[in-house]
């Protein structure tokens, strides 16, 4: 036996070298090490570039320019009778509030001897929101003791010189423009180192409801903010028992046929189905059919639920499934039934996953636009809905929608918002994410 080994042919290459064929595996293998950081890299710059993109667009619209000057409220204006009876004082239209802003905001003007030279007085009020006389007469309707009093005020300035302070609006496409002119830019530098028109944070972006395109300075989320809340919480409310119900039903209790594997591929298939499609269902069924109210956050929570529903049902079996059958096993042996075993014990290790696969469903919801776009949401809504149950049939619009209304307009400035507004919904997408982590590692059990 000795003499065979010592016999035999020698081996080419030692095993603690390296081979031919191990330099190509170690190659292939760096290579494909290289491959992945790149593939990452390339997306996380993609990804800071879509941010950069959208928050040095969108940051501009949490600021608005406004004036802030005092504004005497003339009772000979406001209220020619003198009794203070605000039917008698809702006659007075905006065009006698935009009056009298015009006539204070030129005296504060003359008394702080600022020049005006080069801008007529119909430019002088161009410099002032159109929105801002409805917003005084509403105020001024709703506490008529405002009237005869001098009130310091801070009025919103027009888009084009809200565009100037953010750098949008520059001299030279001011002498192109209609609605603004070098003059007026070099008033508006007057203005700001009197200390008159400045930039502070614009609350009114996160309340105010949408405005007209000659109104952009005006336009705010309040309504789309609304709609979307009242849809995730219709949302919720029917994808969650249901979708939990049906995937405890099918994975626990359900006998294995043919019927049930149709169930189970119909559930598939209609996880794929383009979001536009159940939009047309959404049309047909609930708005043609059941004549339930175009635009309303009632449909539109319908048709995102049966959009969601499918993604829920499937993550939720998939956390049932991820429960080791050791523990049904052991349940059931020591006399539990089945239904015990399913609440006890099974449901609160899947707890989890459930959770987890609902919050991130309902964030798709969140972002989707196409299907709200057949149902009419992206109408012009300027009205508040009413509280809930009542407001859930009111015409209302969602966050992506009004993203996509403020994209398909002409004037710059709704680009702009429309760029915050992505940064909101970024933000609710975000908190919506950071939930399901911290509930998975809440409820999380290890076996």
């Amino acid at each position: 036996m000795t003499d065979f080994i010592a016999g035999a042919a020698a081996p080419k290459t030692s095993i603690l070298g390296v081979s031919a064929k191990m330099r190509r595996r170690n190659a292939a293998e760096t290579r494909f090490k290289a491959y992945g950081i790149f593939a990452i890299t390339l997306s996380l710059s993609v990804l800071a570039l879509m941010l950069w993109t959208i928050f040095s667009d969108g940051l501009s619209a949490f600021r608005q320019a406004k004036m802030t000057f005092p504004i005497t409220l003339t009772a000979e204006v406001l209220d020619p009778k003198g009794n203070l009876n605000r039917d008698e004082m809702a006659k007075i239209t905006t065009v006698g509030y935009g009056k009298l802003l015009a006539q204070a905001f030129e005296a504060e003007l003359k008394a702080k001897g600022i020049s005006t030279e080069g801008v007529s007085a119909k430019e002088l009020g161009a410099l002032l929101s159109k929105d801002a006389p409805g917003v005084l007469r509403a105020e001024v309707l709703a506490n008529p003791s405002m009237v005869g009093t001098t009130q310091n005020r801070s009025i919103l300035a027009s888009g084009r010189v809200d565009g100037y302070l953010k750098g949008r609006v520059t001299r030279e496409t001011a002498e192109r423009d209609n609605q603004i002119s070098p003059a007026m830019l070099d008033l508006a530098d007057r203005l700001v180192a009197a200390g008159i028109l400045s930039a502070p944070f614009n609350t009114r972006f996160l309340t105010s409801p949408d405005a007209s395109d000659q109104r952009p300075e005006a336009a705010g989320l309040g309504v789309a903010m609304i709609g979307s809340a009242y849809m995730m919480i219709l949302v919720a409310l029917i994808c969650v028992p249901i979708g939990v119900a049906a995937s405890i039903y099918l994975e626990e209790f359900a006998p294995k046929n043919r019927i049930t594997d149709i169930i189970e591929v119909n559930i598939s298939n209609l996880a794929a189905v383009p979001s536009i499609v159940f939009g047309i269902l959404g049309l047909a069924v609930f708005i043609n059919f059941a004549e339930l109210p175009q635009s309303s956050p009632i449909v539109g929570a319908l048709v995102l639920s049966l959009m969601t529903l499918p993604t829920i049902i499937i993550a939720t079996r998939a956390a049932i499934r991820a429960v080791p059958p050791s523990i049904r096993d052991a349940a059931l042996g020591i006399g539990a039934s089945k239904m015990q075993t399913v609440v006890h014990h099974v449901l609160p290790l899947a707890m989890p996953g459930i959770l987890t696969g609902a919050i991130l469903g309902l964030a798709t919801a969140l972002g989707e636009t196409a299907p709200l776009l057949l149902i009419g949401m992206v109408a012009f809504v300027d009205n508040y809905p009413a509280p809930p149950m009542e407001g859930m049939f009111d015409p209302a619009t969602a966050l992506p929608v009004q993203v996509y209304s403020w994209v398909t307009r002409s004037d710059p400035a709704f680009v702009e918002r429309s760029s915050g507004a992505i940064i909101v919904l970024l933000g609710f997408l975000f908190v919506m994410n950071v939930t399901a982590i911290i509930l998975r590692r809440k409820f999380e059990r290890r076996w």
